[in-house]
């Protein structure tokens, strides 16, 4: 099975930056323990703080995986071309934020991408996308 994990803006500051939010482990750290703990699974890794560098990874990846996992980070609430990105592929997305976006600022409640996405985790930490991976690997 090949999933992608693609993050959005500024999740390459994880570990780093507001660590009451978002906690103190790095992403490199997290992905590397979730890789041992899913060898049978080819999961690759892609950041960007650019949104047409976003797009044009799910459109690579959109066509030819089992999933995606994407936290597109503060595009949520605002890329409508992210949006459209994932309503044109054919590979299920599953939408992971670290954070609860629905107990923040009200802008935050607004998703472009959950209404194309299979499915969203919100406000479970890093472990949401280890519950992603979970119903992937189940199906």
């Amino acid at each position: 099975m090949k999933i992608a994990i693609i993050n959005g803006p500024n999740l390459n500051l994880l570990g780093k930056r507001e660590v009451d939010i978002y906690g103190g482990e790095s992403f490199e750290s997290f992905l590397e323990a979730l890789k041992k703990k899913y060898p049978g699974q080819e999961i690759t890794y892609f950041q960007s703080n650019v949104e047409g560098a976003l797009i044009d990874e799910i459109q690579r990846v959109g066509f030819s995986y089992d999933g995606i996992i994407f936290n597109p980070g503060g595009y949520t609430h605002t890329s409508v071309a992210i949006g459209d990105a994932i309503a044109a592929i054919t590979t299920p997305v599953i939408e992971v934020h670290i954070s609860n976006i629905f107990g923040r600022e009200e802008f935050r409640k607004l998703s472009h991408v959950s209404g194309k996405a299979k499915g969203v985790i919100s406000g479970l930490g890093l472990s949401g996308y280890t519950l992603a991976l979970d119903w992937f690997t189940s199906q």
